[in-house]
C-alpha cells in the first residue's frame, strides 16, 4: 500500500486500479499527454499476502495456547502481526 485514505475508507495499492489521466499541457508539464495514475480502492477489497507463497489469501482465527492467532486460509500458516 502506498497511501491510506481513512476518511473515505479507501487505500491506494501500487500497480492496482491504474487509470489514464489526460493532462493538459502547462508550464510545469509542457508535453501534456496521457498519464497512468493509481486510483484508490475500497479497503474491503484488499487482501493480505500469504507469507509462504506470496499470493493473496483470506484470514482465519484459531486459538492456540489460549490466545487468538491469525492464519492464512490457503496454506494454514500462522501470520504474525
Amino acid at each position: 500500500m502506498s497511501k491510506v485514505l481513512s476518511a473515505k475508507n479507501r487505500v491506494v495499492v501500487k500497480g492496482v486500479n491504474m487509470i489514464k489521466k489526460h493532462q493538459k499541457a502547462s508550464q510545469s508539464n509542457p508535453q501534456g499527454g496521457i498519464l497512468d495514475v493509481e486510483a484508490p480502492i475500497h479497503a474491503s477489497n484488499v487482501m493480505l499476502i500469504d507469507p509462504s507463497n506470496n499470493e493473496p489469501t483470506r484470514l482465519g482465527v484459531r486459538i492456540e495456547d489460549g490466545h487468538k492467532v491469525r492464519f492464512a486460509k490457503k496454506s494454514g500458516e500462522t501470520i504474525d502481526k
